[in-house]
């Protein structure tokens, strides 16, 4: 052997700026692997490093490879990075020609147009998009003659797709999973579905796999073909897989098991949408003598943010278990602030934004992460006061939104009768027969006459111009403006006019009939407009307000904050993150609680998890004493995942009166979370001290109220006790209604 020849081999570029772990999960390449990797710690790296590696080692080429993302941008990311490391465009190199490289329903379209007809249908199926969907099912439903108005169309075809999400076809349906939707009917509709699609050559997102399925599980010959071609399967946001994509992926990995598979069990937040956690938990009872390598070296976040993120996290049970850790010092603790109520912290959030951006922050790298999307409107109110630019990201803004525009689109009317593009956005919303025709009929005469299009309705209802259904619906709304514009008139107040607006139109009652998953938050964002109206003297000056903001939404894109609720957060990092609302009927939303019980609470931790881990430098936790939620006023405690903070990672500020010095909670105005019973949620830190934000009411008054006793309340002023019981009472205040307390917010007037 020559001196030459006995030199160690260099270590390749692509190896050599990795971590031990993130080294080890890219060369150890044979047998079935789960990387859990945390949030900040390199999982893109090791993804695309591990592609390079069975390349540069010649095990596979491009085409034997089948790598899973779940968007097709990280797909393309992907794609260009391995390119970029091996110093050469591969798109279309190996055995095969090309990549087999994108998201699970781009790979299984492109495996059943090879082999569509052992499923009944032909090579060039149209893939069907979600309105061609519901119209289909529409159509079955009426031929069923099942009232499309009690149970839509969208309600029954989200329940085959969540079946399609499970892997499950007609025949495999539990009986008792069909319950009273579509009359009892909804297996029989989507057996009638399947059929129809097939007579269409047309196939939706969830045949795309479920037909991948029955494709392998009826035709080994297929499944062997693709188990030959495959020598490695790579998946990315394992937690997020659902059933049908699980099995898809087992199926493909049965004969070699080169399956690896990255993602963090602790980052599983779409539950909502079929996501099943259970998947990256089972992994090792799947494929026996698996590694499990965990990438906990984050390279995001300071060691502050990363320690009370840990610690917040720590206490989910369904978890595999890692510990974020970062060899960076220094840096802020995690700021932890009490606010008397919604609109104060929209307040001190702006202020902070603006102390940071004199200090040269970046607006573009802060970001204000909310739970539930109505809440982004206090602060999109804030920030146009400011003269903050700011963006929605994962939504459009408040006021942008189809229900908010509808609504405001009503207001107008009232306010304006001759604002012509408001009163046609709302004629037939809800439906009442006012279509097209009758739209065409109207604007014909206003043109003729040089009238507004509410002018010449008062004309239409007299005449014959119209069918009399539609005449008569017509001259129904015209009454209803009519009433609420008398209303206005007479200065009625403005949140309660639009309430009865809202309310007698029956567009309420039209999202509450809508059993759509996102039909929820229409009706929360509607009573957040209803609470933005208390907040002004006279409808004209909220629509004009509401002018302002839409001209602002206009203005050139820059530099600006990006607003967003924490599941639109996910994988996106910033320098500072503002997440308030951390409140018991937010974070964890109760929505969540009640459907899933402890699986639903866990969730919602780990959406607090992901959302102070998209920080960087800075995190601010911030929650109300005070909120005003779907417009009641509502004495808020402090979440659950709050006293879960550990004290040496956080910095306690306070408005003046709510902390007593001694950082619990000042005894004379009344503790934060006097709902809670003693000890319920008490919490302490790793430490076993008592922590700061634990659950412990303050003291109860000197001497129970009584009914009939005079109180008064900081937020809703006098009233009168008319019940009371274990510490909870039902007062009739003078101003603001019959509310729900507890004796700690109140005092004997």
């Amino acid at each position: 052997m020559t001196a030459e020849s006995a030199l160690p081999l260099a270590t390749p570029a692509y190896l050599q700026k990795l971590n031990p772990q993130q080294r080890q999960a890219v060369e150890h390449v044979d047998g079935p692997l789960l990387v859990l990797a945390g949030a900040g710690t390199g999982k893109t790296r090791v993804l695309t490093s591990r592609l390079v590696h069975i390349l540069a080692t010649r095990r596979a080429w491009p085409s034997q490879i089948l790598a899973v993302t779940f968007t097709n941008k990280a797909a393309a990311q992907m794609k260009d990075r391995v390119g970029a490391m091996v110093g050469r465009d591969i798109a279309g190199e190996g055995q095969g020609g090309g990549w087999w490289l994108g998201t699970f329903h781009s790979l299984a379209a492109r495996i059943l147009r090879r082999h569509a007809e052992h499923v009944g249908l032909k090579q060039n199926f149209t893939i069907l998009d979600t309105d061609d969907q519901v119209r289909l099912v529409k159509q079955l439903l009426q031929a069923e003659r099942i009232d499309d108005k009690k149970w839509p169309a969208r309600v029954v075809s989200s329940v085959i797709e969540r079946w399609k999400d499970r892997g499950l076809t007609p025949d495999k349906v539990p009986a008792g999973e069909a319950g009273e939707i579509a009359d009892g009917k909804t297996i029989e509709i989507y057996r009638q579905y399947q059929e129809r699609l097939k007579v269409l050559n047309g196939a939706d997102f969830g045949d795309l796999l479920l037909h991948n399925l029955t494709l392998f599980q009826t035709r080994p010959d297929v499944l062997a073909e693709y188990h030959e071609r495959f020598k490695y399967i790579l998946v990315d946001e394992y937690q997020d897989t659902n059933v049908a994509q699980y099995l898809w992926l087992r199926l493909l990995a049965q004969a070699r098991k080169n399956l690896c598979c990255v993602g963090d069990d602790d980052q599983s937040i779409y539950g909502w949408r079929g996501a099943e956690v259970g998947n990256i938990l089972r992994f090792e009872k799947d494929f026996p003598g698996a590694m499990v390598i965990r990438l906990e070296e984050n390279y995001r976040s300071t060691s502050h943010i990363l320690g009370a993120a840990a610690a917040v996290i720590a206490h989910n049970r369904g978890r595999l278990g890692k510990t974020l850790w970062t060899s960076s010092t220094g840096g802020d603790k995690v700021k932890v602030r009490a606010h008397w109520d919604g609109e104060a912290e929209a307040r001190w959030v702006g202020e902070e934004i603006e102390t940071l951006q004199r200090a040269g922050q970046a607006l573009g790298q802060m970001a204000i992460l909310v739970r539930a999307g109505f809440q982004t409107r206090e602060f999109e109110d804030r920030f146009i006061t400011l003269g903050l630019k700011y963006r929605v990201i994962g939504g459009p803004r408040f006021y942008e939104r189809e229900e908010i525009r509808d609504a405001v689109a009503y207001l107008r009317v009232t306010a304006q009768p001759d604002d012509g593009l408001a009163f046609e956005r709302i004629v037939n919303k809800p439906r009442r027969g006012l279509g097209d025709a009758t739209l065409q009929t109207l604007h014909r005469l206003a043109r003729a006459e040089n009238i507004s299009l509410f002018a010449a309705g008062l004309r239409l209802v007299d005449s014959d111009e119209l069918k009399p259904q539609a005449r008569s619906s017509l001259r129904r709304l015209l009454d209803d403006f009519g009433r609420w514009q008398r209303a206005f008139s007479a200065e009625a107040n403005a949140a309660d006019l639009a309430g009865t607006i809202l309310d007698e139109s029956g567009y309420t009652a039209m999202w509450q009939a809508e059993r759509t998953p996102d039909a929820p938050g229409r009706l929360e964002n509607l009573k957040e407009l209803i609470s933005a109206l208390e907040e002004f003297g006279s409808l004209p000056a909220f629509l004009e307000h509401i002018s302002l903001v839409m001209e602002n939404a206009e203005a050139a894109p820059g530099d600006m904050v990006s607003v967003m609720t924490l599941h639109s957060a996910k994988g996106l990092e910033f320098d500072t993150v503002f997440l308030p609302g951390w409140e018991e009927g937010l974070l964890p939303h109760p929505r969540a609680v009640e459907e899933k019980g402890e699986a639903g609470l866990e969730e919602e931790r780990r959406l607090a998890h992901v959302g102070l881990t998209r920080a960087r430098h800075r995190a601010y936790v911030s929650f109300a004493a005070n909120r005003r939620i779907h417009n009641l006023w509502q004495s808020s405690v402090p979440s659950r995942f709050v006293s879960e903070l550990p004290q040496e990672h956080i910095e306690i500020q306070s408005e003046s009166g709510l902390w007593g010095s001694s950082g619990g909670f000042a005894e004379d105005v009344g503790g934060l979370t006097p709902s809670m019973p003693p000890g319920r949620y008490r919490s302490t830190d790793i430490q076993g001290k008592a922590h700061p934000f634990s659950s412990t009411p303050r003291k109860g008054p000197d001497a129970p109220f009584s009914p009939g006793s005079r109180v008064f309340h900081q937020k809703f002023g006098y009233g009168k006790v008319i019940a009371a019981e274990a510490g909870k009472l039902d007062i009739e205040f003078d101003k603001a209604g019959r509310k729900k307390v507890m004796d700690s917010f109140v005092q004997p007037a």
